[in-house]
């Protein structure tokens, strides 16, 4: 039986705080949509509007947004688009109030919602923020009742989709698969021009001004869940069956994508060209399951101070010149006084030099040290008198890049989780009524799917030693401490192949900074992907800064530049 209800046009102008500014009027401009959603929030967020809350009790939310909106609330109200944004963040009824003086600063009548009980920070005392991931039933009582603004704290990224969704079609709560299906295009749209070509690995296939400056995505919903991939006609970017599997295997862990609302069954995506046009990818088939018995709940806490310092070693003997600085800092700091040692150093020698080079930077590798400890003085004038002072008596050449300066505090992310109905979710409706929404009725313990069977293996034939970034895609991302690296082939021969080559073993050989790690393979044969987790990492996550790419985000590149055995029918 064909459907009455009339698809859903939701889009995305913002996948993190600070993205472009003015995304929210490009996507009000260059085609019809009925939901622009806006997501800001991240790990690393959350500890920075708790750190601006502390200053000011009235803060906590992103400021950007209300910046945003000041050009363009006339405009989507003119077009009849609602507006769904995670940018209250610590303090959502804060933002929905800052949004009505603006609606009545600029003449605009505007019924503002917003949705609390995310906040926990009560109960963990500790803690900078402890806030709860919610799911979109809140959202979609907000707009029920008739909201043209929705203001959220932390919701999953997927339920700024899902609620719209669920207001539009009338979904219920064990309407799973059709919410599942909603899931997975809310992770799709939720990094913005992540669908649309941008971080995306085969870029050097698009001409470049195609990727100069790429339009956020947007995906047709329909009421059984299925739903198009696609963007603004004439705006730039590409949308195609690369661009949307490297999404949906971005920051995911197994088969199960576990969330409030629904489990999304991950190997049961199906993906293909729409046939309607260019740059339409359709997503269907997704099966959903009950959620999980409990909800993450995200801690960020202030762990301390850091502060690093570069040391540049020109040209001949850098070991040597490495190990003799690294002996005299270590003099130094036990040096008078024992206290004067950070309670954490780490090293990291970058050998960024070539021989007989060229260029004096071409010449030099670079030794970085962080250092860390509950003690701002310890992490800053003890390293800056440390490392200043060796500055005519270490190794030949020697110089920073900058000074040390004062130390700066880290931050750090654990997660915890509580049952579902130990969460007080509220619709604040803009009337001013409070609704209360129901925790999941039904719930399924979380576990993993069992292993699928592997393609047949290719026939043996000749190899040659290559990069692994020819045959297959990549895009890696940060959880907490751990990191993800979905790897995914575009051809079945080339699947054959790297379903079989990619062990975790190789894998482990390949980037040998996760050796003595957990790592964990799932494989996704619909999307002929293979998604490793790597644990810990990313240390104690993001805003610690363990290593030197702190997010993960070019995990994913690392290995795809590494060199391996390769059929030559796929080079």
């Amino acid at each position: 039986m064909t459907s009455t209800v009339a698809p859903l046009r939701i889009g995305n102008a913002s996948g993190f705080y600070g993205d472009r500014f003015d995304a929210l009027r490009e996507m009000l401009t260059d085609g019809q949509l009925d939901v622009l959603t806006g997501d800001y929030l991240a790990e690393l967020t959350m500890l920075i509007l708790g750190r601006d809350r502390l200053k000011d009790p009235g803060a906590g939310y992103a400021r950007t947004f209300l910046k945003q909106l000041e050009e363009c609330l006339g405009l989507a109200q003119e077009r009849g688009v609602r507006i769904v944004t995670n940018a209250g963040g610590l303090n959502p009824a804060g933002l929905a109030d800052a949004v009505r003086k603006l609606a009545d600063r600029l003449g605009i009548v505007v019924r503002v919602a917003h949705v609390e009980g995310d906040d926990l920070a009560g109960r963990y005392p500790d803690a900078l923020a402890a806030n709860a991931y919610l799911g979109g039933f809140g959202i979609a009582a907000c707009l029920d009742a008739g909201a043209d603004v929705v203001v959220t704290g932390r919701v999953t990224d997927a339920a700024l989709v899902t609620g719209p969704a669920v207001a539009h079609f009338g979904w219920g709560a064990d309407d799973y698969d059709r919410l599942a299906g909603a899931v997975v295009a809310g992770h799709v749209l939720e990094c913005g021009t992540q669908a649309t070509g941008g971080n995306y690995a085969f870029f050097t296939e698009h001409a470049p001004e195609k990727l100069r400056r790429p339009g956020f995505p947007l995906a047709e919903i329909h009421e059984d869940g299925s739903c198009v991939i696609t963007k603004h006609p004439g705006t730039g970017g590409v949308v195609d069956l690369g661009t949307v599997t490297a999404q949906l295997l971005y920051e995911t862990h197994g088969a199960r994508y576990a969330g409030p609302d629904v489990t999304a069954r991950l190997d049961t995506v199906r993906i293909g060209e729409d046939g309607t046009g260019v740059d339409r990818v359709r997503i269907e088939g997704v099966r959903g399951e009950a959620p999980p018995p409990s909800l993450k709940v995200g801690l960020n806490r202030l762990g301390g101070f850091r502060n690093e310092v570069t040391f540049v070693l020109t040209g001949l003997d850098i070991e040597r010149k490495a190990t003799l600085v690294r002996e005299q800092m270590d003099a130094a700091f036990g040096e008078g006084n024992a206290k004067s040692r950070p309670g954490e150093l780490r090293w990291d020698l970058a050998r960024t030099d070539h021989a007989d080079a060229s260029t004096e930077e071409t010449a030099s590798a670079l030794l970085r040290l962080v250092v860390r400890d509950a003690d701002p003085e310890v992490v800053g004038r003890a390293l800056s008198a440390a490392a200043v002072e060796l500055a005519l008596a270490s190794y030949p050449g020697f110089h920073v890049l900058t000074p040390p300066g004062k130390g700066a505090p880290y931050g750090v992310f654990d997660d915890v989780y509580v049952p579902h109905g130990d969460v007080d979710h509220v619709a604040v409706l803009h009337d001013g009524r409070r609704i209360p929404v129901a925790p999941a009725h039904d719930t399924r313990v979380l576990e993993d799917v069992p292993q699928p069977a592997l393609p047949e293996p290719p026939p043996d034939g000749p190899t040659a030693r290559a990069p692994l970034g020819l045959v297959a895609g990549a895009r890696s991302g940060d959880k907490g401490g751990n990191a993800n690296v979905g790897v995914w082939a575009r051809t079945d021969e080339a699947w054959r192949w790297l379903a079989h080559a990619l062990t975790v073993e190789r894998f482990r050989q390949l980037l040998p900074e996760t050796a003595e790690l957990g790592v964990t393979r799932h494989v996704l044969p619909n999307l002929r992907a293979l998604n490793f987790v790597v644990e810990g990492i990313l240390g104690e996550g993001v805003a610690a800064q363990h290593r030197f790419d702190p997010q993960a985000k070019a995990l994913g590149e690392w290995l795809r530049s590494r060199r391996l055995d390769i059929p030559e029918v796929l080079l």
